[in-house]
């Protein structure tokens, strides 16, 4: 259940209750894609950081180490050891990226493991049974991702697909959480909004599935090639048209100034892989920009990643030379350090998102953190 708390402007500030607990919105995600963080990061150091929810991805714990084992594990949180929150993507998004791989028809889709090649087929139905093995506490619709700038003639019918894929998904999820031997009987089920980059055809989207009272809607199918404007404007054309009292997901998004500019437009959830991804790659955020830890400028530098910053990392006192030379050698500790600041630097960054919009200020305190990205050190 979604309580709206409070508003400035368009920003929602509100709280998700669900079995597993409360989330305070607007939230961040935390990507634990094959059920962990790439980077070392324990779900006990999750919560040092502040996280409230994870993401997991059905397709891959599907084909590794598979949902049914998971199940007679106990459900994905017991084989995690996370007792707050998960929501499961459906798998649609990795039939999109693996489109090479794929056809699409009515029934599903039937693809090829990346992993060993065979033949896997996927629909609502089988997302949805996957995602009650896994006992997530929202699962989300089965869709198809259409590419972002793909013709009208190939996206007017692949949302209506999409659409009724989704009746499908909300009927197979009733008729599992009333089994005996579902791990979650309470699990949530998210619409998602499709349409390209195309208004029309996400609004006509966004009215029709706000019509089926889901627990909560997303926005998929962007940030997949279009420009950060395109972005902004099918936002500003879509959000006004889903429930206010639902939560807003907005899938795979993304950068600190994508995220600012999303909540300004009514956003309430988000998920990225850029925190960890750029944390193993040795780039690192701060309120002055993003550094990259490769560059021997660092080498005899002793301050810590951020001057202040409250993540487990600057805390300790490790020093960006320290880091820099991890990096350089190779080291874990090095991808496990930049991983954890950067999800630190997300989850506090959505708290003072969160004060911001309950003090009324959200317009100033986004004007000042977007100058501070662009001044750079």
């Amino acid at each position: 259940m979604y309580k709206l708390i409070t508003t400035d402007g368009k920003a929602k500030r509100g709280t998700f209750t669900t079995p597993h607990g409360e989330v305070q919105t607007p939230v961040f995600m935390n990507v634990g894609t094959v059920a962990a963080i790439k980077g070392a990061v324990s779900t006990g150091d999750l919560k040092e950081i502040g996280c409230q929810i994870q993401l997991s991805n059905t397709y891959h714990l599907h084909v590794r180490p598979g949902d049914t084992l998971i199940k007679k594990l106990g459900g994905l949180h017991r084989f995690m050891v996370w007792d707050r929150p998960i929501l499961t993507d459906s798998g649609g998004f990795q039939v999109y990226s693996l489109a090479s791989l794929r056809r699409i028809k009515e029934e599903g889709v039937t693809f090829n493991s990346h992993i060993d090649g065979r033949k896997i087929f996927m629909g609502p139905e089988e997302s949805m049974r996957i995602q009650s093995n896994l006992g997530s506490t929202v699962a989300m619709a089965f869709d198809e991702c259409p590419p972002a700038l793909a013709s009208e003639e190939y996206i007017r019918p692949s949302v209506e697909r999409t659409y009724r894929w989704l009746l499908r998904c909300k009927a197979e999820m009733e008729r599992l959480n009333s089994l005996p031997d579902t791990i979650n009987k309470e699990q949530m089920l998210f619409g998602i909004n499709q349409g390209g980059v195309i208004e029309s055809i996400r609004i006509e989207h966004a009215q029709m599935i706000s019509e089926l009272d889901l627990p909560g809607y997303s926005i998929g199918g962007l940030a997949v090639g279009e420009s950060h404007e395109e972005m902004y404007r099918i936002l500003d054309a879509v959000v006004p048209h889903l429930p206010k009292e639902k939560p807003t997901y907005l899938m795979g998004v993304g950068t600190p100034a994508n995220i600012l500019e999303a909540v300004d437009r009514g956003v309430d959830f988000f998920d990225c892989v850029y925190p960890s991804r750029n944390g193993r790659h040795g780039h690192v955020y701060t309120n002055h920009g993003k550094l990259n830890l490769f560059n021997a400028k660092y080498e005899e530098d002793l301050r810590p990643i951020e001057e202040g910053c409250g993540c487990p990392v600057c805390r300790a006192g490790y020093t960006r030379a320290y880091i820099r030379h991890l990096i350089k050698a190779k080291e874990m500790l090095a991808l496990r350090f930049c991983v954890l600041h950067n999800l630190y630097f997300y989850n506090n960054m959505m708290a003072e998102i969160r004060a911001a919009i309950e003090e009324h200020r959200y317009a100033e305190y986004k004007r000042q953190k977007l100058s501070g990205f662009e001044e750079g050190e």
